[in-house]
């Protein structure tokens, strides 16, 4: 299983968009500043998690959401996978 995430900083509100295998250790490794585009920009929370059942599937929506980058229709179109 694989999952598109976006993150958001408690201290900015901006959000970053990625894909994982493994949710838990992904937010722990964006906290502890193992990843260079969210280090030092945190903390970080999931607000927005979607499962898919392949690699190739996630990519190509974590790409759609790159582009898209209107965060009111994100959260509009896919409401149901807002945890907040």
């Amino acid at each position: 299983m694989f999952y598109v995430y976006i993150i958001q900083s408690i201290t900015s509100n901006n959000w970053y968009y990625s894909f994982t295998s493994d949710i838990e250790q992904r937010l722990e490794a964006h906290n502890i500043g193992l990843n260079k585009s969210t280090a030092n920009k945190g903390p970080w929370s999931y607000i927005f998690k979607r499962p898919f059942a392949t690699k190739s599937e996630a990519r190509k929506f974590e790409i759609y959401l790159k582009k898209t980058r209107n965060k009111t229709y994100i959260r509009t179109q896919f409401r149901e996978f807002f945890l907040r």
